[in-house]
């Protein structure tokens, strides 16, 4: 049986969204390195479409807050 687009995204949204907040808190800790490192670390990501939630997900939490 294979997934669905919806159904991928179902089972993998919290885990894109936790390893986007764990790849976002290393930012302060490696400041200018920070963007090389980020970029290996998604490029590891398997499969692509996880990646990209990934990706999508740190975005967000890069977004000034609307005020």
């Amino acid at each position: 049986m294979t997934l669905t687009r919806a159904d991928f995204h179902e089972q993998n949204q919290a885990s894109a969204q936790a390893e986007a907040q764990r790849l976002f808190e290393q930012k302060a800790v490696l400041q200018g390195a920070w963007l090389g490192w980020v970029a290996s670390q998604i490029y590891t990501l398997r499969p692509a479409e996880y990646a990209s939630m990934v990706r999508r997900a740190l975005a967000r939490l890069q977004e000034p807050p609307e005020n």
